[in-house]
């Protein structure tokens, strides 16, 4: 894993709990890796069990998801953790 990897992924961990979300954006100011780059780092993550990548979204959405059914998966995802409401989706 790249220093970059690891600073995105660590920073993600460490501020974004369960049932908020990041965009892209945000995280990027947050660790200074641009914001096509944390996308890049979400789509090859090797543990999103333990880091939640489902939680960065883009600023004008809910954005890509390369886990289980795509998007579907996401939106599935933040409705469990109460990000949103049930059948906004």
């Amino acid at each position: 894993m790249s220093s970059a990897q690891r600073r995105v992924l660590g920073t993600l961990y460490e501020t974004v709990p369960y049932g908020t979300v990041v965009t892209y954006g945000e995280l990027a100011h947050r660790t200074g890796i641009p914001a096509r780059g944390i996308g890049a780092i979400m789509g090859s993550n090797p543990i999103p069990i333990v880091v939640p990548c489902h939680r960065v979204v883009a600023g004008d959405g809910l954005g890509g998801f390369s886990g289980g059914s795509g998007v579907e998966s996401k939106r599935r995802l933040l409705t469990l953790e109460g990000y949103l409401p049930p059948g906004l989706w």
